[in-house]
């Protein structure tokens, strides 16, 4: 399986750094299209894949294609890889660009549109993804494994899904992040040292996710098993229940699936 990567950036190169390092292609079955010469540079010294200023040079060899740029620049970049061959597969990671905009812009009909979120560089990644009517099973399947090379990956049948994971799974990792930045903060009020509550934090969150996806039980139970009545916990869980912090969630949520079909 031959690619053709239209753009460098950070989740291409997590692609090409886990589809080489997990042997489902060799260095010399990646091309790489990207305007800059630095980032051209960097990532044919660092993975030795093939490397080009414009698609032209390298789109023809491609028995897949995966646009990975970012989505206000679909209308330049589509008149310059102009018509895709007949059985060339068209992967887009572009965030709210749905399959119609897709197909009327490269006058294609083999095109999946995945959503891939940032964890995918350390091959933890969640993808959700879905195609055309017309991609047959063997493109399925090529999809499926270049797409499972970033961590878990879901197909479904409805491109709103893919809309809504945008908010959930694509976004998701920047809730992540700033409830860790809110409770080392909290811990640094207190009195805690930075670099302890870095760590407290960090290994907390870990476990407790681990601990949530092997346990296989609902958060609520687990929750539930950590508040004593009347003890520390519950009067935690008290001041985020009052400060409203599922409604604040749910908002996020719902606003960042707003944008995503707003692009």
């Amino acid at each position: 399986m031959r690619l053709t990567f239209i753009g460098g950036g950070t989740m291409a190169e997590a692609l090409v750094s886990r589809l080489v390092g997990r042997g489902v292609v060799t260095c010399d079955d990646i091309s790489v299209v990207d305007p800059v010469d630095a980032r051209r540079e960097l990532l044919h010294e660092q993975y030795k894949v093939h490397v080009h200023a414009t698609p032209a040079e390298c789109l023809g060899r491609a028995d897949v294609v995966v646009l990975a740029v970012k989505p206000q620049d679909l209308l330049k970049v589509a008149p310059q890889m102009g018509r895709l061959a007949a059985g060339q597969l068209l992967v887009s990671i572009l965030a709210g660009v749905k399959l119609e905009t897709l197909a009327a812009s490269f006058s294609h009909d083999l095109i999946v549109r995945a959503m891939p979120n940032t964890p995918a560089q350390i091959g933890m990644g969640m993808t959700v993804w879905t195609a055309l009517p017309s991609v047959g099973e063997s493109h399925i399947n090529s999809a499926r494994t270049i797409l499972s090379a970033l961590g878990e990956e879901v197909y479904v049948p409805e491109e709103k899904y893919v809309d809504m994971a945008t908010a959930v799974s694509g976004s998701g990792p920047a809730y992540v992040f700033l409830f860790v930045e809110a409770l080392v903060d909290g811990a640094v009020r207190i009195g805690m040292p930075r670099p302890m509550a870095e760590r407290l934090v960090n290994q907390t969150m870990r476990g407790s996710m681990d601990y949530l996806v092997q346990s296989g039980r609902h958060p609520a139970e687990l929750r539930n098993k950590v508040t004593s009545p009347g003890g520390t916990t519950a009067a935690a869980l008290h001041e985020l229940e009052k400060g409203s912090l599922r409604t604040l969630v749910a908002e996020a949520i719902a606003a960042a699936y707003a944008r995503t079909k707003g692009l």
